[in-house]
């Protein structure tokens, strides 16, 4: 498909980071194809976890296709955009056609991007997730690339004042090793799968890090820091 609105929102997502001052950590890139279709599976922390996934990904020559709420589609902004940068729109009232749609997507040698969460973890925590990535992958025959995405709560994220100053927030964004499901599966051991693996990942990430967690508002309970507990 023709992607004449992605490219310049790039460019213009680019000069936002540069902007804001980021320090880039990117690892596991060579995990996703560089033709065939793939589903990264996202943790959700922050507002802008889709714009540095989709940023990460690019040094692989590929464009995210997001799946994201119909509410982002409706906006008057926000909405051209999304359709012409080929996103794919989800209305949780009826999933059917948004499934559909990614199935589609994959099949045709895309890269789609999941939030599997459903919505932001305000506990930055990996909470429990929907069945639809692994259904995916099975329907489609690709892989899931369990993604982590670690800082980009510092900047913008729920029940949280945003924070656009200029300032070096360390980001992280890691792509692991594909998870391949077979055809009609156990699709409960697919998710179980999916979300240990996320969270072993979001771990690592976590232990890696180079400021620290202690007493911040931006860091779970479980690091020391002061975000609301874990309801699951």
């Amino acid at each position: 498909m023709a992607d004449l609105v992605y490219p310049p929102v790039v460019v213009a997502i680019k000069l936002f980071w540069k902007y804001l001052g980021l320090k880039f950590d990117f690892e596991g890139e060579e995990n996703i194809p560089r033709k065939d279709g793939a589903i990264l599976s996202i943790n959700h922390i922050g507002y802008l976890d889709f714009a540095l996934t989709g940023t990460a990904a690019l040094p692989t020559g590929r464009y995210v296709r997001f799946m994201a709420k119909k509410e982002i589609f409706d906006n008057k902004l926000a909405g051209p955009l999304m359709r012409g940068m080929h996103h794919i729109c989800v209305d949780r009232s009826s999933g059917t056609a948004s499934f559909v749609a990614a199935l589609r997507a994959l099949r045709s040698g895309e890269v789609v991007g999941i939030f599997p969460e459903a919505t932001i973890s305000v506990s930055f925590e990996i909470k429990e997730i929907k069945s639809g990535a692994v259904r995916l992958a099975m329907g489609a025959g690709v892989p899931i690339i369990p993604t982590i995405v670690w800082g980009s709560q510092r900047i913008w994220t729920k029940k949280v004042k945003r924070d656009l100053r200029r300032k070096k927030v360390p980001i992280t964004v890691r792509f692991g090793k594909p998870l391949h499901f077979e055809k009609n599966s156990d699709v409960e051991a697919g998710e179980k799968l999916l979300r240990d693996t996320m969270i072993a990942m979001l771990h690592e990430v976590q232990e890696k890090y180079p400021d620290s967690h202690q007493g911040q508002r931006w860091a779970p309970v479980r690091l020391g820091g002061s975000a609301p507990a874990p309801l699951n």
